[in-house]
């Protein structure tokens, strides 16, 4: 079972992700070249990815290791400290080929653990 503080950190990793893909929708690459504001909101949504995942503790991201924990805290400080040399295509390529693939990690990983005596979906119905 995950800690308190843990699961509140998946949860907004989680929901920042997808506000941040969700955003992007209906959008194309060049969007983040035209678009100051959208390409800023969407590195906001992204840094608070990696702020919440470096929040998380070693035991949990050991547990997940799935999850890519220091590439998503690496980009947070890169957008806040080195904000002058970040790239649209960065940010671009970071919300629609590593945010997807971390929103299924966290999904899996904030699933309902199954409870002793619960019964499974494919158990069959006792007489």
């Amino acid at each position: 079972m995950l800690p308190d503080r843990d699961r509140t950190a998946l949860l907004d990793m989680l929901a920042h992700a997808e506000e941040a893909v969700k955003l992007a929708e209906g959008h194309e690459r060049g969007d983040l070249d035209r678009n100051r504001v959208l390409c800023l909101a969407v590195q906001h949504l992204i840094a608070i990815v990696g702020e919440a995942a470096g929040r998380v503790s070693q035991e949990t991201r050991a547990t997940y290791s799935r999850i890519r924990w220091r590439p998503f805290i690496r980009m947070r400080n890169r957008f806040i400290h080195g904000y002058d040399t970040v790239r649209p295509r960065q940010v671009w390529d970071t919300v629609t080929l590593d945010l997807p693939a971390l929103i299924y990690e966290l999904k899996a990983a904030l699933a309902p653990e199954p409870r002793a005596g619960d019964k499974d979906a494919d158990d069959p119905p006792s007489v």
